[in-house]
């Protein structure tokens, strides 16, 4: 479907925008699939709500949760981990991907991430470039709040 144009050339809407954000809760879905590649839509905040992460945040659990996830028994089929512009969560890709697999794999790393003692990785000046912008604190309030979610709700993959 052709919603937009750019200089009187007609452009499509992108799949995520066919979403009704309103309706969103937090909880994960299949935002789409490409071939063997499956986008996870990770909502860890309810859209249009006001209460969205904080810079500090969204960086900070972007580095603990990347660096688990790319040391899990799904490395190997990781192809990207990272933030939503609108600061209510994140997309994960995995090749391959099985739903159970995948979802197992996303609580094993949050608890990881609420286990972990020492600093953020990656909070260097070398390994990141706004490495005083990271809180340990940060990304574990995060990580217990979206596994609170995910085990206790029905998790089915599917937009509501």
């Amino acid at each position: 479907m052709y919603n937009y144009t750019c200089g009187g050339e007609f452009m499509k809407r992108i799949k995520s925008f066919e979403v009704d954000h309103d309706r969103l809760e937090p909880g994960i879905y299949i935002s789409r699939q490409d071939g063997d590649i499956t986008t996870y839509d990770m909502r860890t905040r309810k859209p249009n709500m006001g209460d969205y992460m904080d810079n500090l945040t969204m960086h900070s659990f972007e580095h603990m949760f990347a660096t688990y996830i790319r040391n899990s028994e799904l490395a190997s089929d990781v192809i990207y981990f990272g933030p939503m512009g609108c600061q209510t969560g994140f997309y994960l890709l995995i090749r391959n991907a099985d739903n159970e697999q995948v979802l197992k794999t996303i609580k094993g790393t949050l608890a990881e991430i609420l286990e972990h003692r020492g600093g953020v990785f990656g909070a260097s000046r070398k390994e990141c470039g706004n490495y005083l912008n990271l809180d340990l604190e940060a990304a574990q309030n995060e990580a217990g709040r979206y596994l609170d979610c995910l085990n206790n709700q029905s998790v089915n993959f599917l937009y509501k």
